[in-house]
């Protein structure tokens, strides 16, 4: 059974309410009064739940073995930087990100961008997009048993991401005009906070390209064959994970 999101705080000592998405979710899954279900906080901690009622809009749950688990979390925190993409790539870019441990999902708006929701006259648009990616985030979690939810950062310009103060050191923008690769550089560094930046369909342009050299980017490859813009990303963040994380070294 997967896992569901309950945002707290949780209450202990009587039944906590659901919200209405968490009740419609029950409803959907078939979950009966009197069954048991795993639920998570989305800030590192999880309970099992007890549905003690449960109608069209509204329920109730008491909840037990409260306890914090991040131990799907890495260690590092892996900011993917990503290029607006048209269409629905974007959605499936962020559910992915998620699913391969993305802790924070920053979208931007490029030169090559398809669509531009950067515009004084596109902040409601806009909003609505990021609750929208918000939404996936809480989905993938709950699908791939995640504890914590990936921070959406507001869309930005390219060039304004790049003057923020960022807690990570290790900056890498990727492109196919490179022959440093993505490998050579994470294996000769110790696991710690990274930026992934990714372009839009096209890529970043020269021009960007060099800004985000000039803000202490490294420019790196994956490899021979230009991947797609909602490809890359994944990519990315699993060669990250195959070299950093301890757990995989272990089985090596």
């Amino acid at each position: 059974m997967p896992q569901f999101y309950l945002p707290g705080p949780w209450e202990t000592e009587k039944p906590n309410t659901l919200p209405p998405e968490l009740v419609h979710h029950l409803r959907v899954r078939r979950i009966q009064v009197g069954d048991l279900f795993p639920i998570f906080d989305g800030k590192g901690q999880i309970a099992q739940a007890k549905l003690l009622s449960l109608s069209n809009k509204t329920g109730e749950a008491q909840l037990s073995n409260i306890r914090p688990d991040t131990h799907r979390e890495s260690p590092y925190t892996i900011t993917l930087a990503q290029g607006l993409a048209g269409g629905d790539k974007m959605d499936w870019i962020v559910e992915k990100a998620i699913e391969t441990g993305a802790q924070v999902i920053a979208p931007l708006q490029c030169e090559r961008s398809v669509i531009k929701l950067t515009r004084p006259n596109d902040l409601e648009r806009a909003q609505k997009r990021v609750s929208h990616w918000e939404a996936i985030v809480q989905a993938a979690c709950e699908q791939c048993d995640r504890t914590v939810l990936a921070t959406v950062e507001p869309i930005q310009v390219f060039d304004k991401y790049l003057q923020k103060q960022q807690k990570a050191e290790l900056k890498l923008l990727l492109s196919p005009d490179t022959d440093k690769s993505l490998y050579s550089i994470l294996i000769n560094t110790p696991p710690q906070d990274v930026i992934l930046m990714i372009g839009p369909e096209g890529g970043h342009s020269p021009e960007e390209e060099a800004m985000a050299e000039a803000a202490g980017y490294q420019i790196v490859s994956l490899g021979d064959r230009v991947l797609r813009t909602e490809t890359a990303g994944v990519v990315a963040i699993t060669a990250v994970h195959s070299i950093w994380d301890p757990e995989i070294q272990k089985r090596l």
